[in-house]
């Protein structure tokens, strides 16, 4: 980011006349020449120079000369870091963005296959209604989709060229700060000279969305963590992905899920640091915003490295069906269709939920779901009850039921992987 910001300057110079094309044409030589050295592993960034900026320009001005020496006309270190590091979040964006689509790409798989796989909905952790699969994954679908969202509003929001600002007042050079800016693929040169060399606020917008990512991701695991234990069995996860006890031969312990949880919090404390070094600095610059590198680069490393692993987690669980189906049904997660069932036989909803409610226990004091209690017990309870109610309270009836936008039942889940569809393909 430095070398190609560097290139953009000096073309600009040239442009202006303030260097010779033969300057011009010596400088960017000795550019991508380091470039080059340093991508192919022959030239090492040296630690002996005091950062990034004066090793590139000494390395250039050792290769060829004098000449070299003219690369900082017009600019300072404070406008040349800012630069760098807009160049370098607006790459890291495009490579976070990159990864939530391949996390959506396996999303999207799964809620195709499993329309029809049924699994109880919670409310507080208790089981209530009835819902698919494909349901439970649109939900994190959409805060996915969000989040890409985000990064997009940020990388629109802070596409502005810093570079010409100088030190915080600009320069006397006849510089061309949109031409610059063009050459490096913004919308246009920054407005303000202090604000351009004293402005992070795109690095707390971008830790603010990568600690909501983050969110995310810690509350699928959380979820992935509940579905893997004994108690639930919901799903079987990848050996590749999980881990066994080093003295209970029994374990299948959800690594990767737990240690995306868990980074969770060095995430948020990124943004937590970045803000509290901003909240009392004077305009304009000042060294304590050479604090925002560190923690920023931990942070994209951290929420690139949880969304890649996280995606391959999923990517390779396989879903015990009949166990997440047996799950809702035991659960009284059809008890508020059952309920419906009564409304529907003009009874108010008040007293259904109360007939509903003793059916309840009478099913938990004989140990059996709400589908294998008998219709003489229906009928004790309410003379309104038929062999229908059978079929009413059936998951698929209960699931196929619920047809409104963003609801499971199948036409609505197919509505919205069609729009998923769509929206992939953009």
């Amino acid at each position: 980011q430095d070398i190609d910001g560097s290139i953009a300057h000096v073309n600009m110079l040239a442009k202006q006349g303030i260097v010779t094309n033969e300057e011009r044409f010596a400088i960017l030589n000795g550019l991508e020449s380091i470039k080059s050295d340093i991508e192919n592993g022959t030239l090492e960034i040296s630690p002996e120079y005091e950062d990034i900026h004066s090793f590139v320009e000494a390395t250039l001005i050792e290769r060829i000369g004098d000449t070299g020496k003219k690369l900082h006309t017009g600019r300072s270190r404070n406008d040349q870091v800012a630069l760098d590091m807009k160049l370098y979040i607006r790459d890291e964006i495009g490579e976070t963005d990159a990864l939530l689509k391949e996390l959506l790409s396996v999303i999207l798989r799964i809620m195709k296959e499993n329309v029809e796989t049924y699994m109880p909905g919670f409310t507080h952790l208790q089981k209530a209604q009835p819902v698919t699969v494909a349901h439970h994954f649109g939900a994190y679908f959409e805060m996915f989709r969000r989040d890409r969202s985000r990064l997009h509003d940020i990388r629109e929001r802070m596409n502005y060229c810093p570079l010409g600002a100088g030190a915080l007042a600009g320069t006397t050079y006849p510089l061309d700060r949109e031409f610059t800016a063009e050459l490096l693929n913004f919308k246009g040169a920054t407005s303000n000279s202090m604000d351009s060399v004293s402005d992070r606020d795109y690095i707390i917008e971008l830790l603010s969305a990568l600690s909501t990512i983050m969110m995310h991701l810690s509350r699928f695991s959380e979820e992935i963590i509940v579905w893997n234990t004994n108690e639930y069995r919901f799903i079987e996860l990848d050996d590749a992905y999980s881990t066994g006890s080093s003295i209970m031969p029994q374990k299948k312990n959800p690594d990767i899920a737990e240690l995306v949880r868990g980074k969770t919090g060095r995430v948020y404390g990124a943004l937590m640091s970045i803000l509290t070094t901003m909240k009392g600095l004077p305009l304009a610059y000042n060294k304590d915003m050479q604090e925002d590198k560190e923690l920023t680069f931990d942070a994209i490393d951290t929420t690139k490295g949880c969304i890649a692993l996280f995606t391959g987690m999923i990517d390779t669980m396989t879903f015990n069906k009949p166990v997440m189906e047996a799950s809702a049904k035991n659960g009284f997660t059809n008890a508020t269709d059952a309920a419906d069932y009564l409304v529907n036989h003009g009874i108010p909803f008040r007293d259904a939920h109360g007939i509903i409610g003793r059916l309840v226990l009478m099913c938990i004091d004989k140990g059996i779901s709400l589908d294998e209690l008998p219709l003489e017990d229906y009928k004790s309870v309410s003379p309104v009850f038929e062999n229908d109610i059978y079929e009413a309270i059936s998951l698929k009836t209960c699931v196929e039921k619920r047809l409104t936008k963003g609801a499971p039942g199948p036409k609505a889940m197919l509505d919205a992987i069609s729009e998923y569809d769509a929206y992939m393909a953009e």
